[in-house]
């Protein structure tokens, strides 16, 4: 136990939050990959849906697990 929490608690928290403010901080990356490379509109739609769709995947998981467990 740390600070109270058992490992599957601290695992999961981390996991869901942790991941999504790791994909947040990835948003940012691509949309400064496109500005840096002036990628235009088509380009940086291109961009983000290249590189989002696993975004898409994680959050998928989540609300079908929370759905789930409901």
């Amino acid at each position: 136990m740390i600070f109270g929490f058992t490992e599957a608690q601290i695992s999961g928290f981390f996991l869901t939050y942790g991941v999504g403010a790791f994909i947040l901080y990835m948003l940012f990356i691509i949309g400064q990959l496109a500005w840096e490379s002036k990628a235009g509109r088509f380009g940086t739609f291109v961009l983000f849906l290249g590189l989002g769709v696993g975004f898409l995947g994680f959050v998928a998981k989540v609300v079908i697990q929370w759905w789930l467990e409901k």
